[in-house]
């Protein structure tokens, strides 16, 4: 339910800046621009007013544009003011319009919300709205975009609409199948494309790990022998001092993380304890986390001395695995039985390693325009959707009744994924085909 409430809130980010924009939304937002801009704006046109407190004292010299519903982000009365982006201008701009009769400061996110309670938006581009604000990659960025613009919705609602419809033919079968215009044994044909959708929805969801990869990055860990270079190579793909670099053995001994930006693609490097035998009983929990990470990464770097090679034993990962020679200034650069070799001291082979890691992880997201499931619980409701539908396919020996439910079921988990679960449509689709009681 709505709240009879405007809502006001800073919707620029964080001050100072340039400029402020303060957005109002809801039923006193004629009133609020009336009484702080002198009078209602033109529809969707920036106009420059004097904004003034209700003592008529002058606030601010600012832009204001107003958004008449239901053609607004929310849905209802909107407007902005674009005033200077000084903290105390816009502290007194919220002061003066939260202190209005019937209107409050907004909750988090309650401007998406209302947008999705009055049908400007469905639930899973409303996620991605949140993601396309907290995009720091232009792999998410792309991602985000796809699904705010609805692509992801359609996909689900297309399935969605195949099994009303394929419902509707079996109910139809059913209960009408002396009527003249409802055709006969449709059930092959049902079942047929309940099949298909199975094999459809489950490569959908095979895809959800390159979402992860999108959204969380792709894991790279740095494994090896004490002093094989792993935080020297940490270092230098970070720029900075990140980990500490000294002879002792052992330095390392938590898993420290560095995020880069590959190619548009998010990449999460973690430097590990050196893999050795009999260690301290600190870094005996450091190497057991090493290990532990390794086995979730996306790519193993396993790096050697190869002045002085010191096995690190077995690596078990299902990630694939570069080996990696270190120190190359010092063992005159030769590959050996290395997948490549880097110097941090002189730079050799950084930016090739560097490339390496950025064709992998842009290979694992797949092509950009890869329509994939963005949320845990789109696959979780996806799963159970597929378990309905086999359920369903596999249930020759049990009535055509039951069957139908699951497929009701099924669909119900599709319209939970996108917030659409309508019963009366599957009415419409049973009269609009077969003219039932003409």
């Amino acid at each position: 339910m709505i709240s009879g409430d405007s809502i006001v809130a800073l919707s620029s980010g964080r001050l100072p800046a340039g400029i402020a924009v303060i957005r109002i939304s809801g039923p006193k937002t004629r009133f609020v621009i009336e009484t702080t801009a002198g009078s209602v704006v033109k529809d969707r046109v920036a106009a420059l007013r004097k904004l003034r407190a209700a003592d008529g004292s002058l606030i601010d010299n600012g832009l204001v544009l107003f958004f008449p519903g239901p053609n607004s982000f929310t849905g209802e009365d909107v407007a902005e003011f674009h005033v200077h982006g000084g903290r105390a201008v816009a502290g007194k701009m919220l002061e003066v319009i939260a202190g209005f009769d019937g209107v409050r400061h907004a909750e988090p996110g309650e401007f998406t919300r209302r947008a999705f309670l009055n049908g400007k938006l469905d639930l899973v581009e409303t996620e991605a709205l949140a993601d396309l604000v907290s995009a720091e990659t232009e792999a998410q960025r792309r991602f985000a975009v796809q699904n705010a613009e609805g692509a992801q919705s359609a996909l689900y609602l297309g399935w969605r609409r195949r099994l009303i419809h394929a419902r509707a033919m079996i109910e139809a079968e059913i209960d009408f199948a002396d009527e003249d215009d409802v055709p006969g044994s449709v059930s092959d044909a049902v079942w047929s494309d309940v099949r298909v959708m199975v094999d459809e929805i489950g490569q959908h969801v095979d895809g959800f790990h390159a979402a992860e990869i999108i959204r969380d990055g792709f894991e790279v860990v740095i494994l090896g022998a004490p002093n094989a270079g792993k935080s020297s190579l940490f270092n230098a793909l970070a720029r900075r001092e990140a980990a500490i670099v000294t002879d002792e053995p052992g330095t390392t001994r938590d898993l420290l993380e560095v995020v880069l930006d590959l190619n548009g693609v998010r990449v999460r490097v973690t430097d590990t304890a050196g893999l050795r035998d009999a260690p301290g009983k600190v870094e005996a929990i450091g190497i057991e986390r090493a290990r532990a990470k390794a086995h979730g990464a996306d790519l193993v770097l396993l790096l050697e001395d190869m002045v002085d090679p010191v096995d690190a034993g077995a690596v078990r990962s299902d990630a694939p695995l570069l080996r990696i020679g270190t120190k190359a200034d010092l063992a005159g650069g030769k590959l050996g039985g290395y997948d490549t070799i880097i110097s941090t001291r002189d730079g050799t082979g950084l930016k090739d390693l560097l490339a390496e890691i950025g064709l992998r992880a842009a290979a694992a997201i797949g092509d950009a325009g890869d329509i994939l499931p963005s949320r845990l619980r789109h696959v979780e409701l996806l799963k159970e959707t597929t378990r309905f539908l086999v359920s369903a396919v596999s249930g020759q020996d049990r009535g055509q009744e039951l069957r139908a439910e699951e497929l009701r079921l099924a669909a119900d988990r599709l319209g939970r994924i996108v917030g659409a679960v309508d019963v009366e449509d599957l009415l419409d689709v049973i009269f609009s085909q077969f003219c039932i009681g003409k």
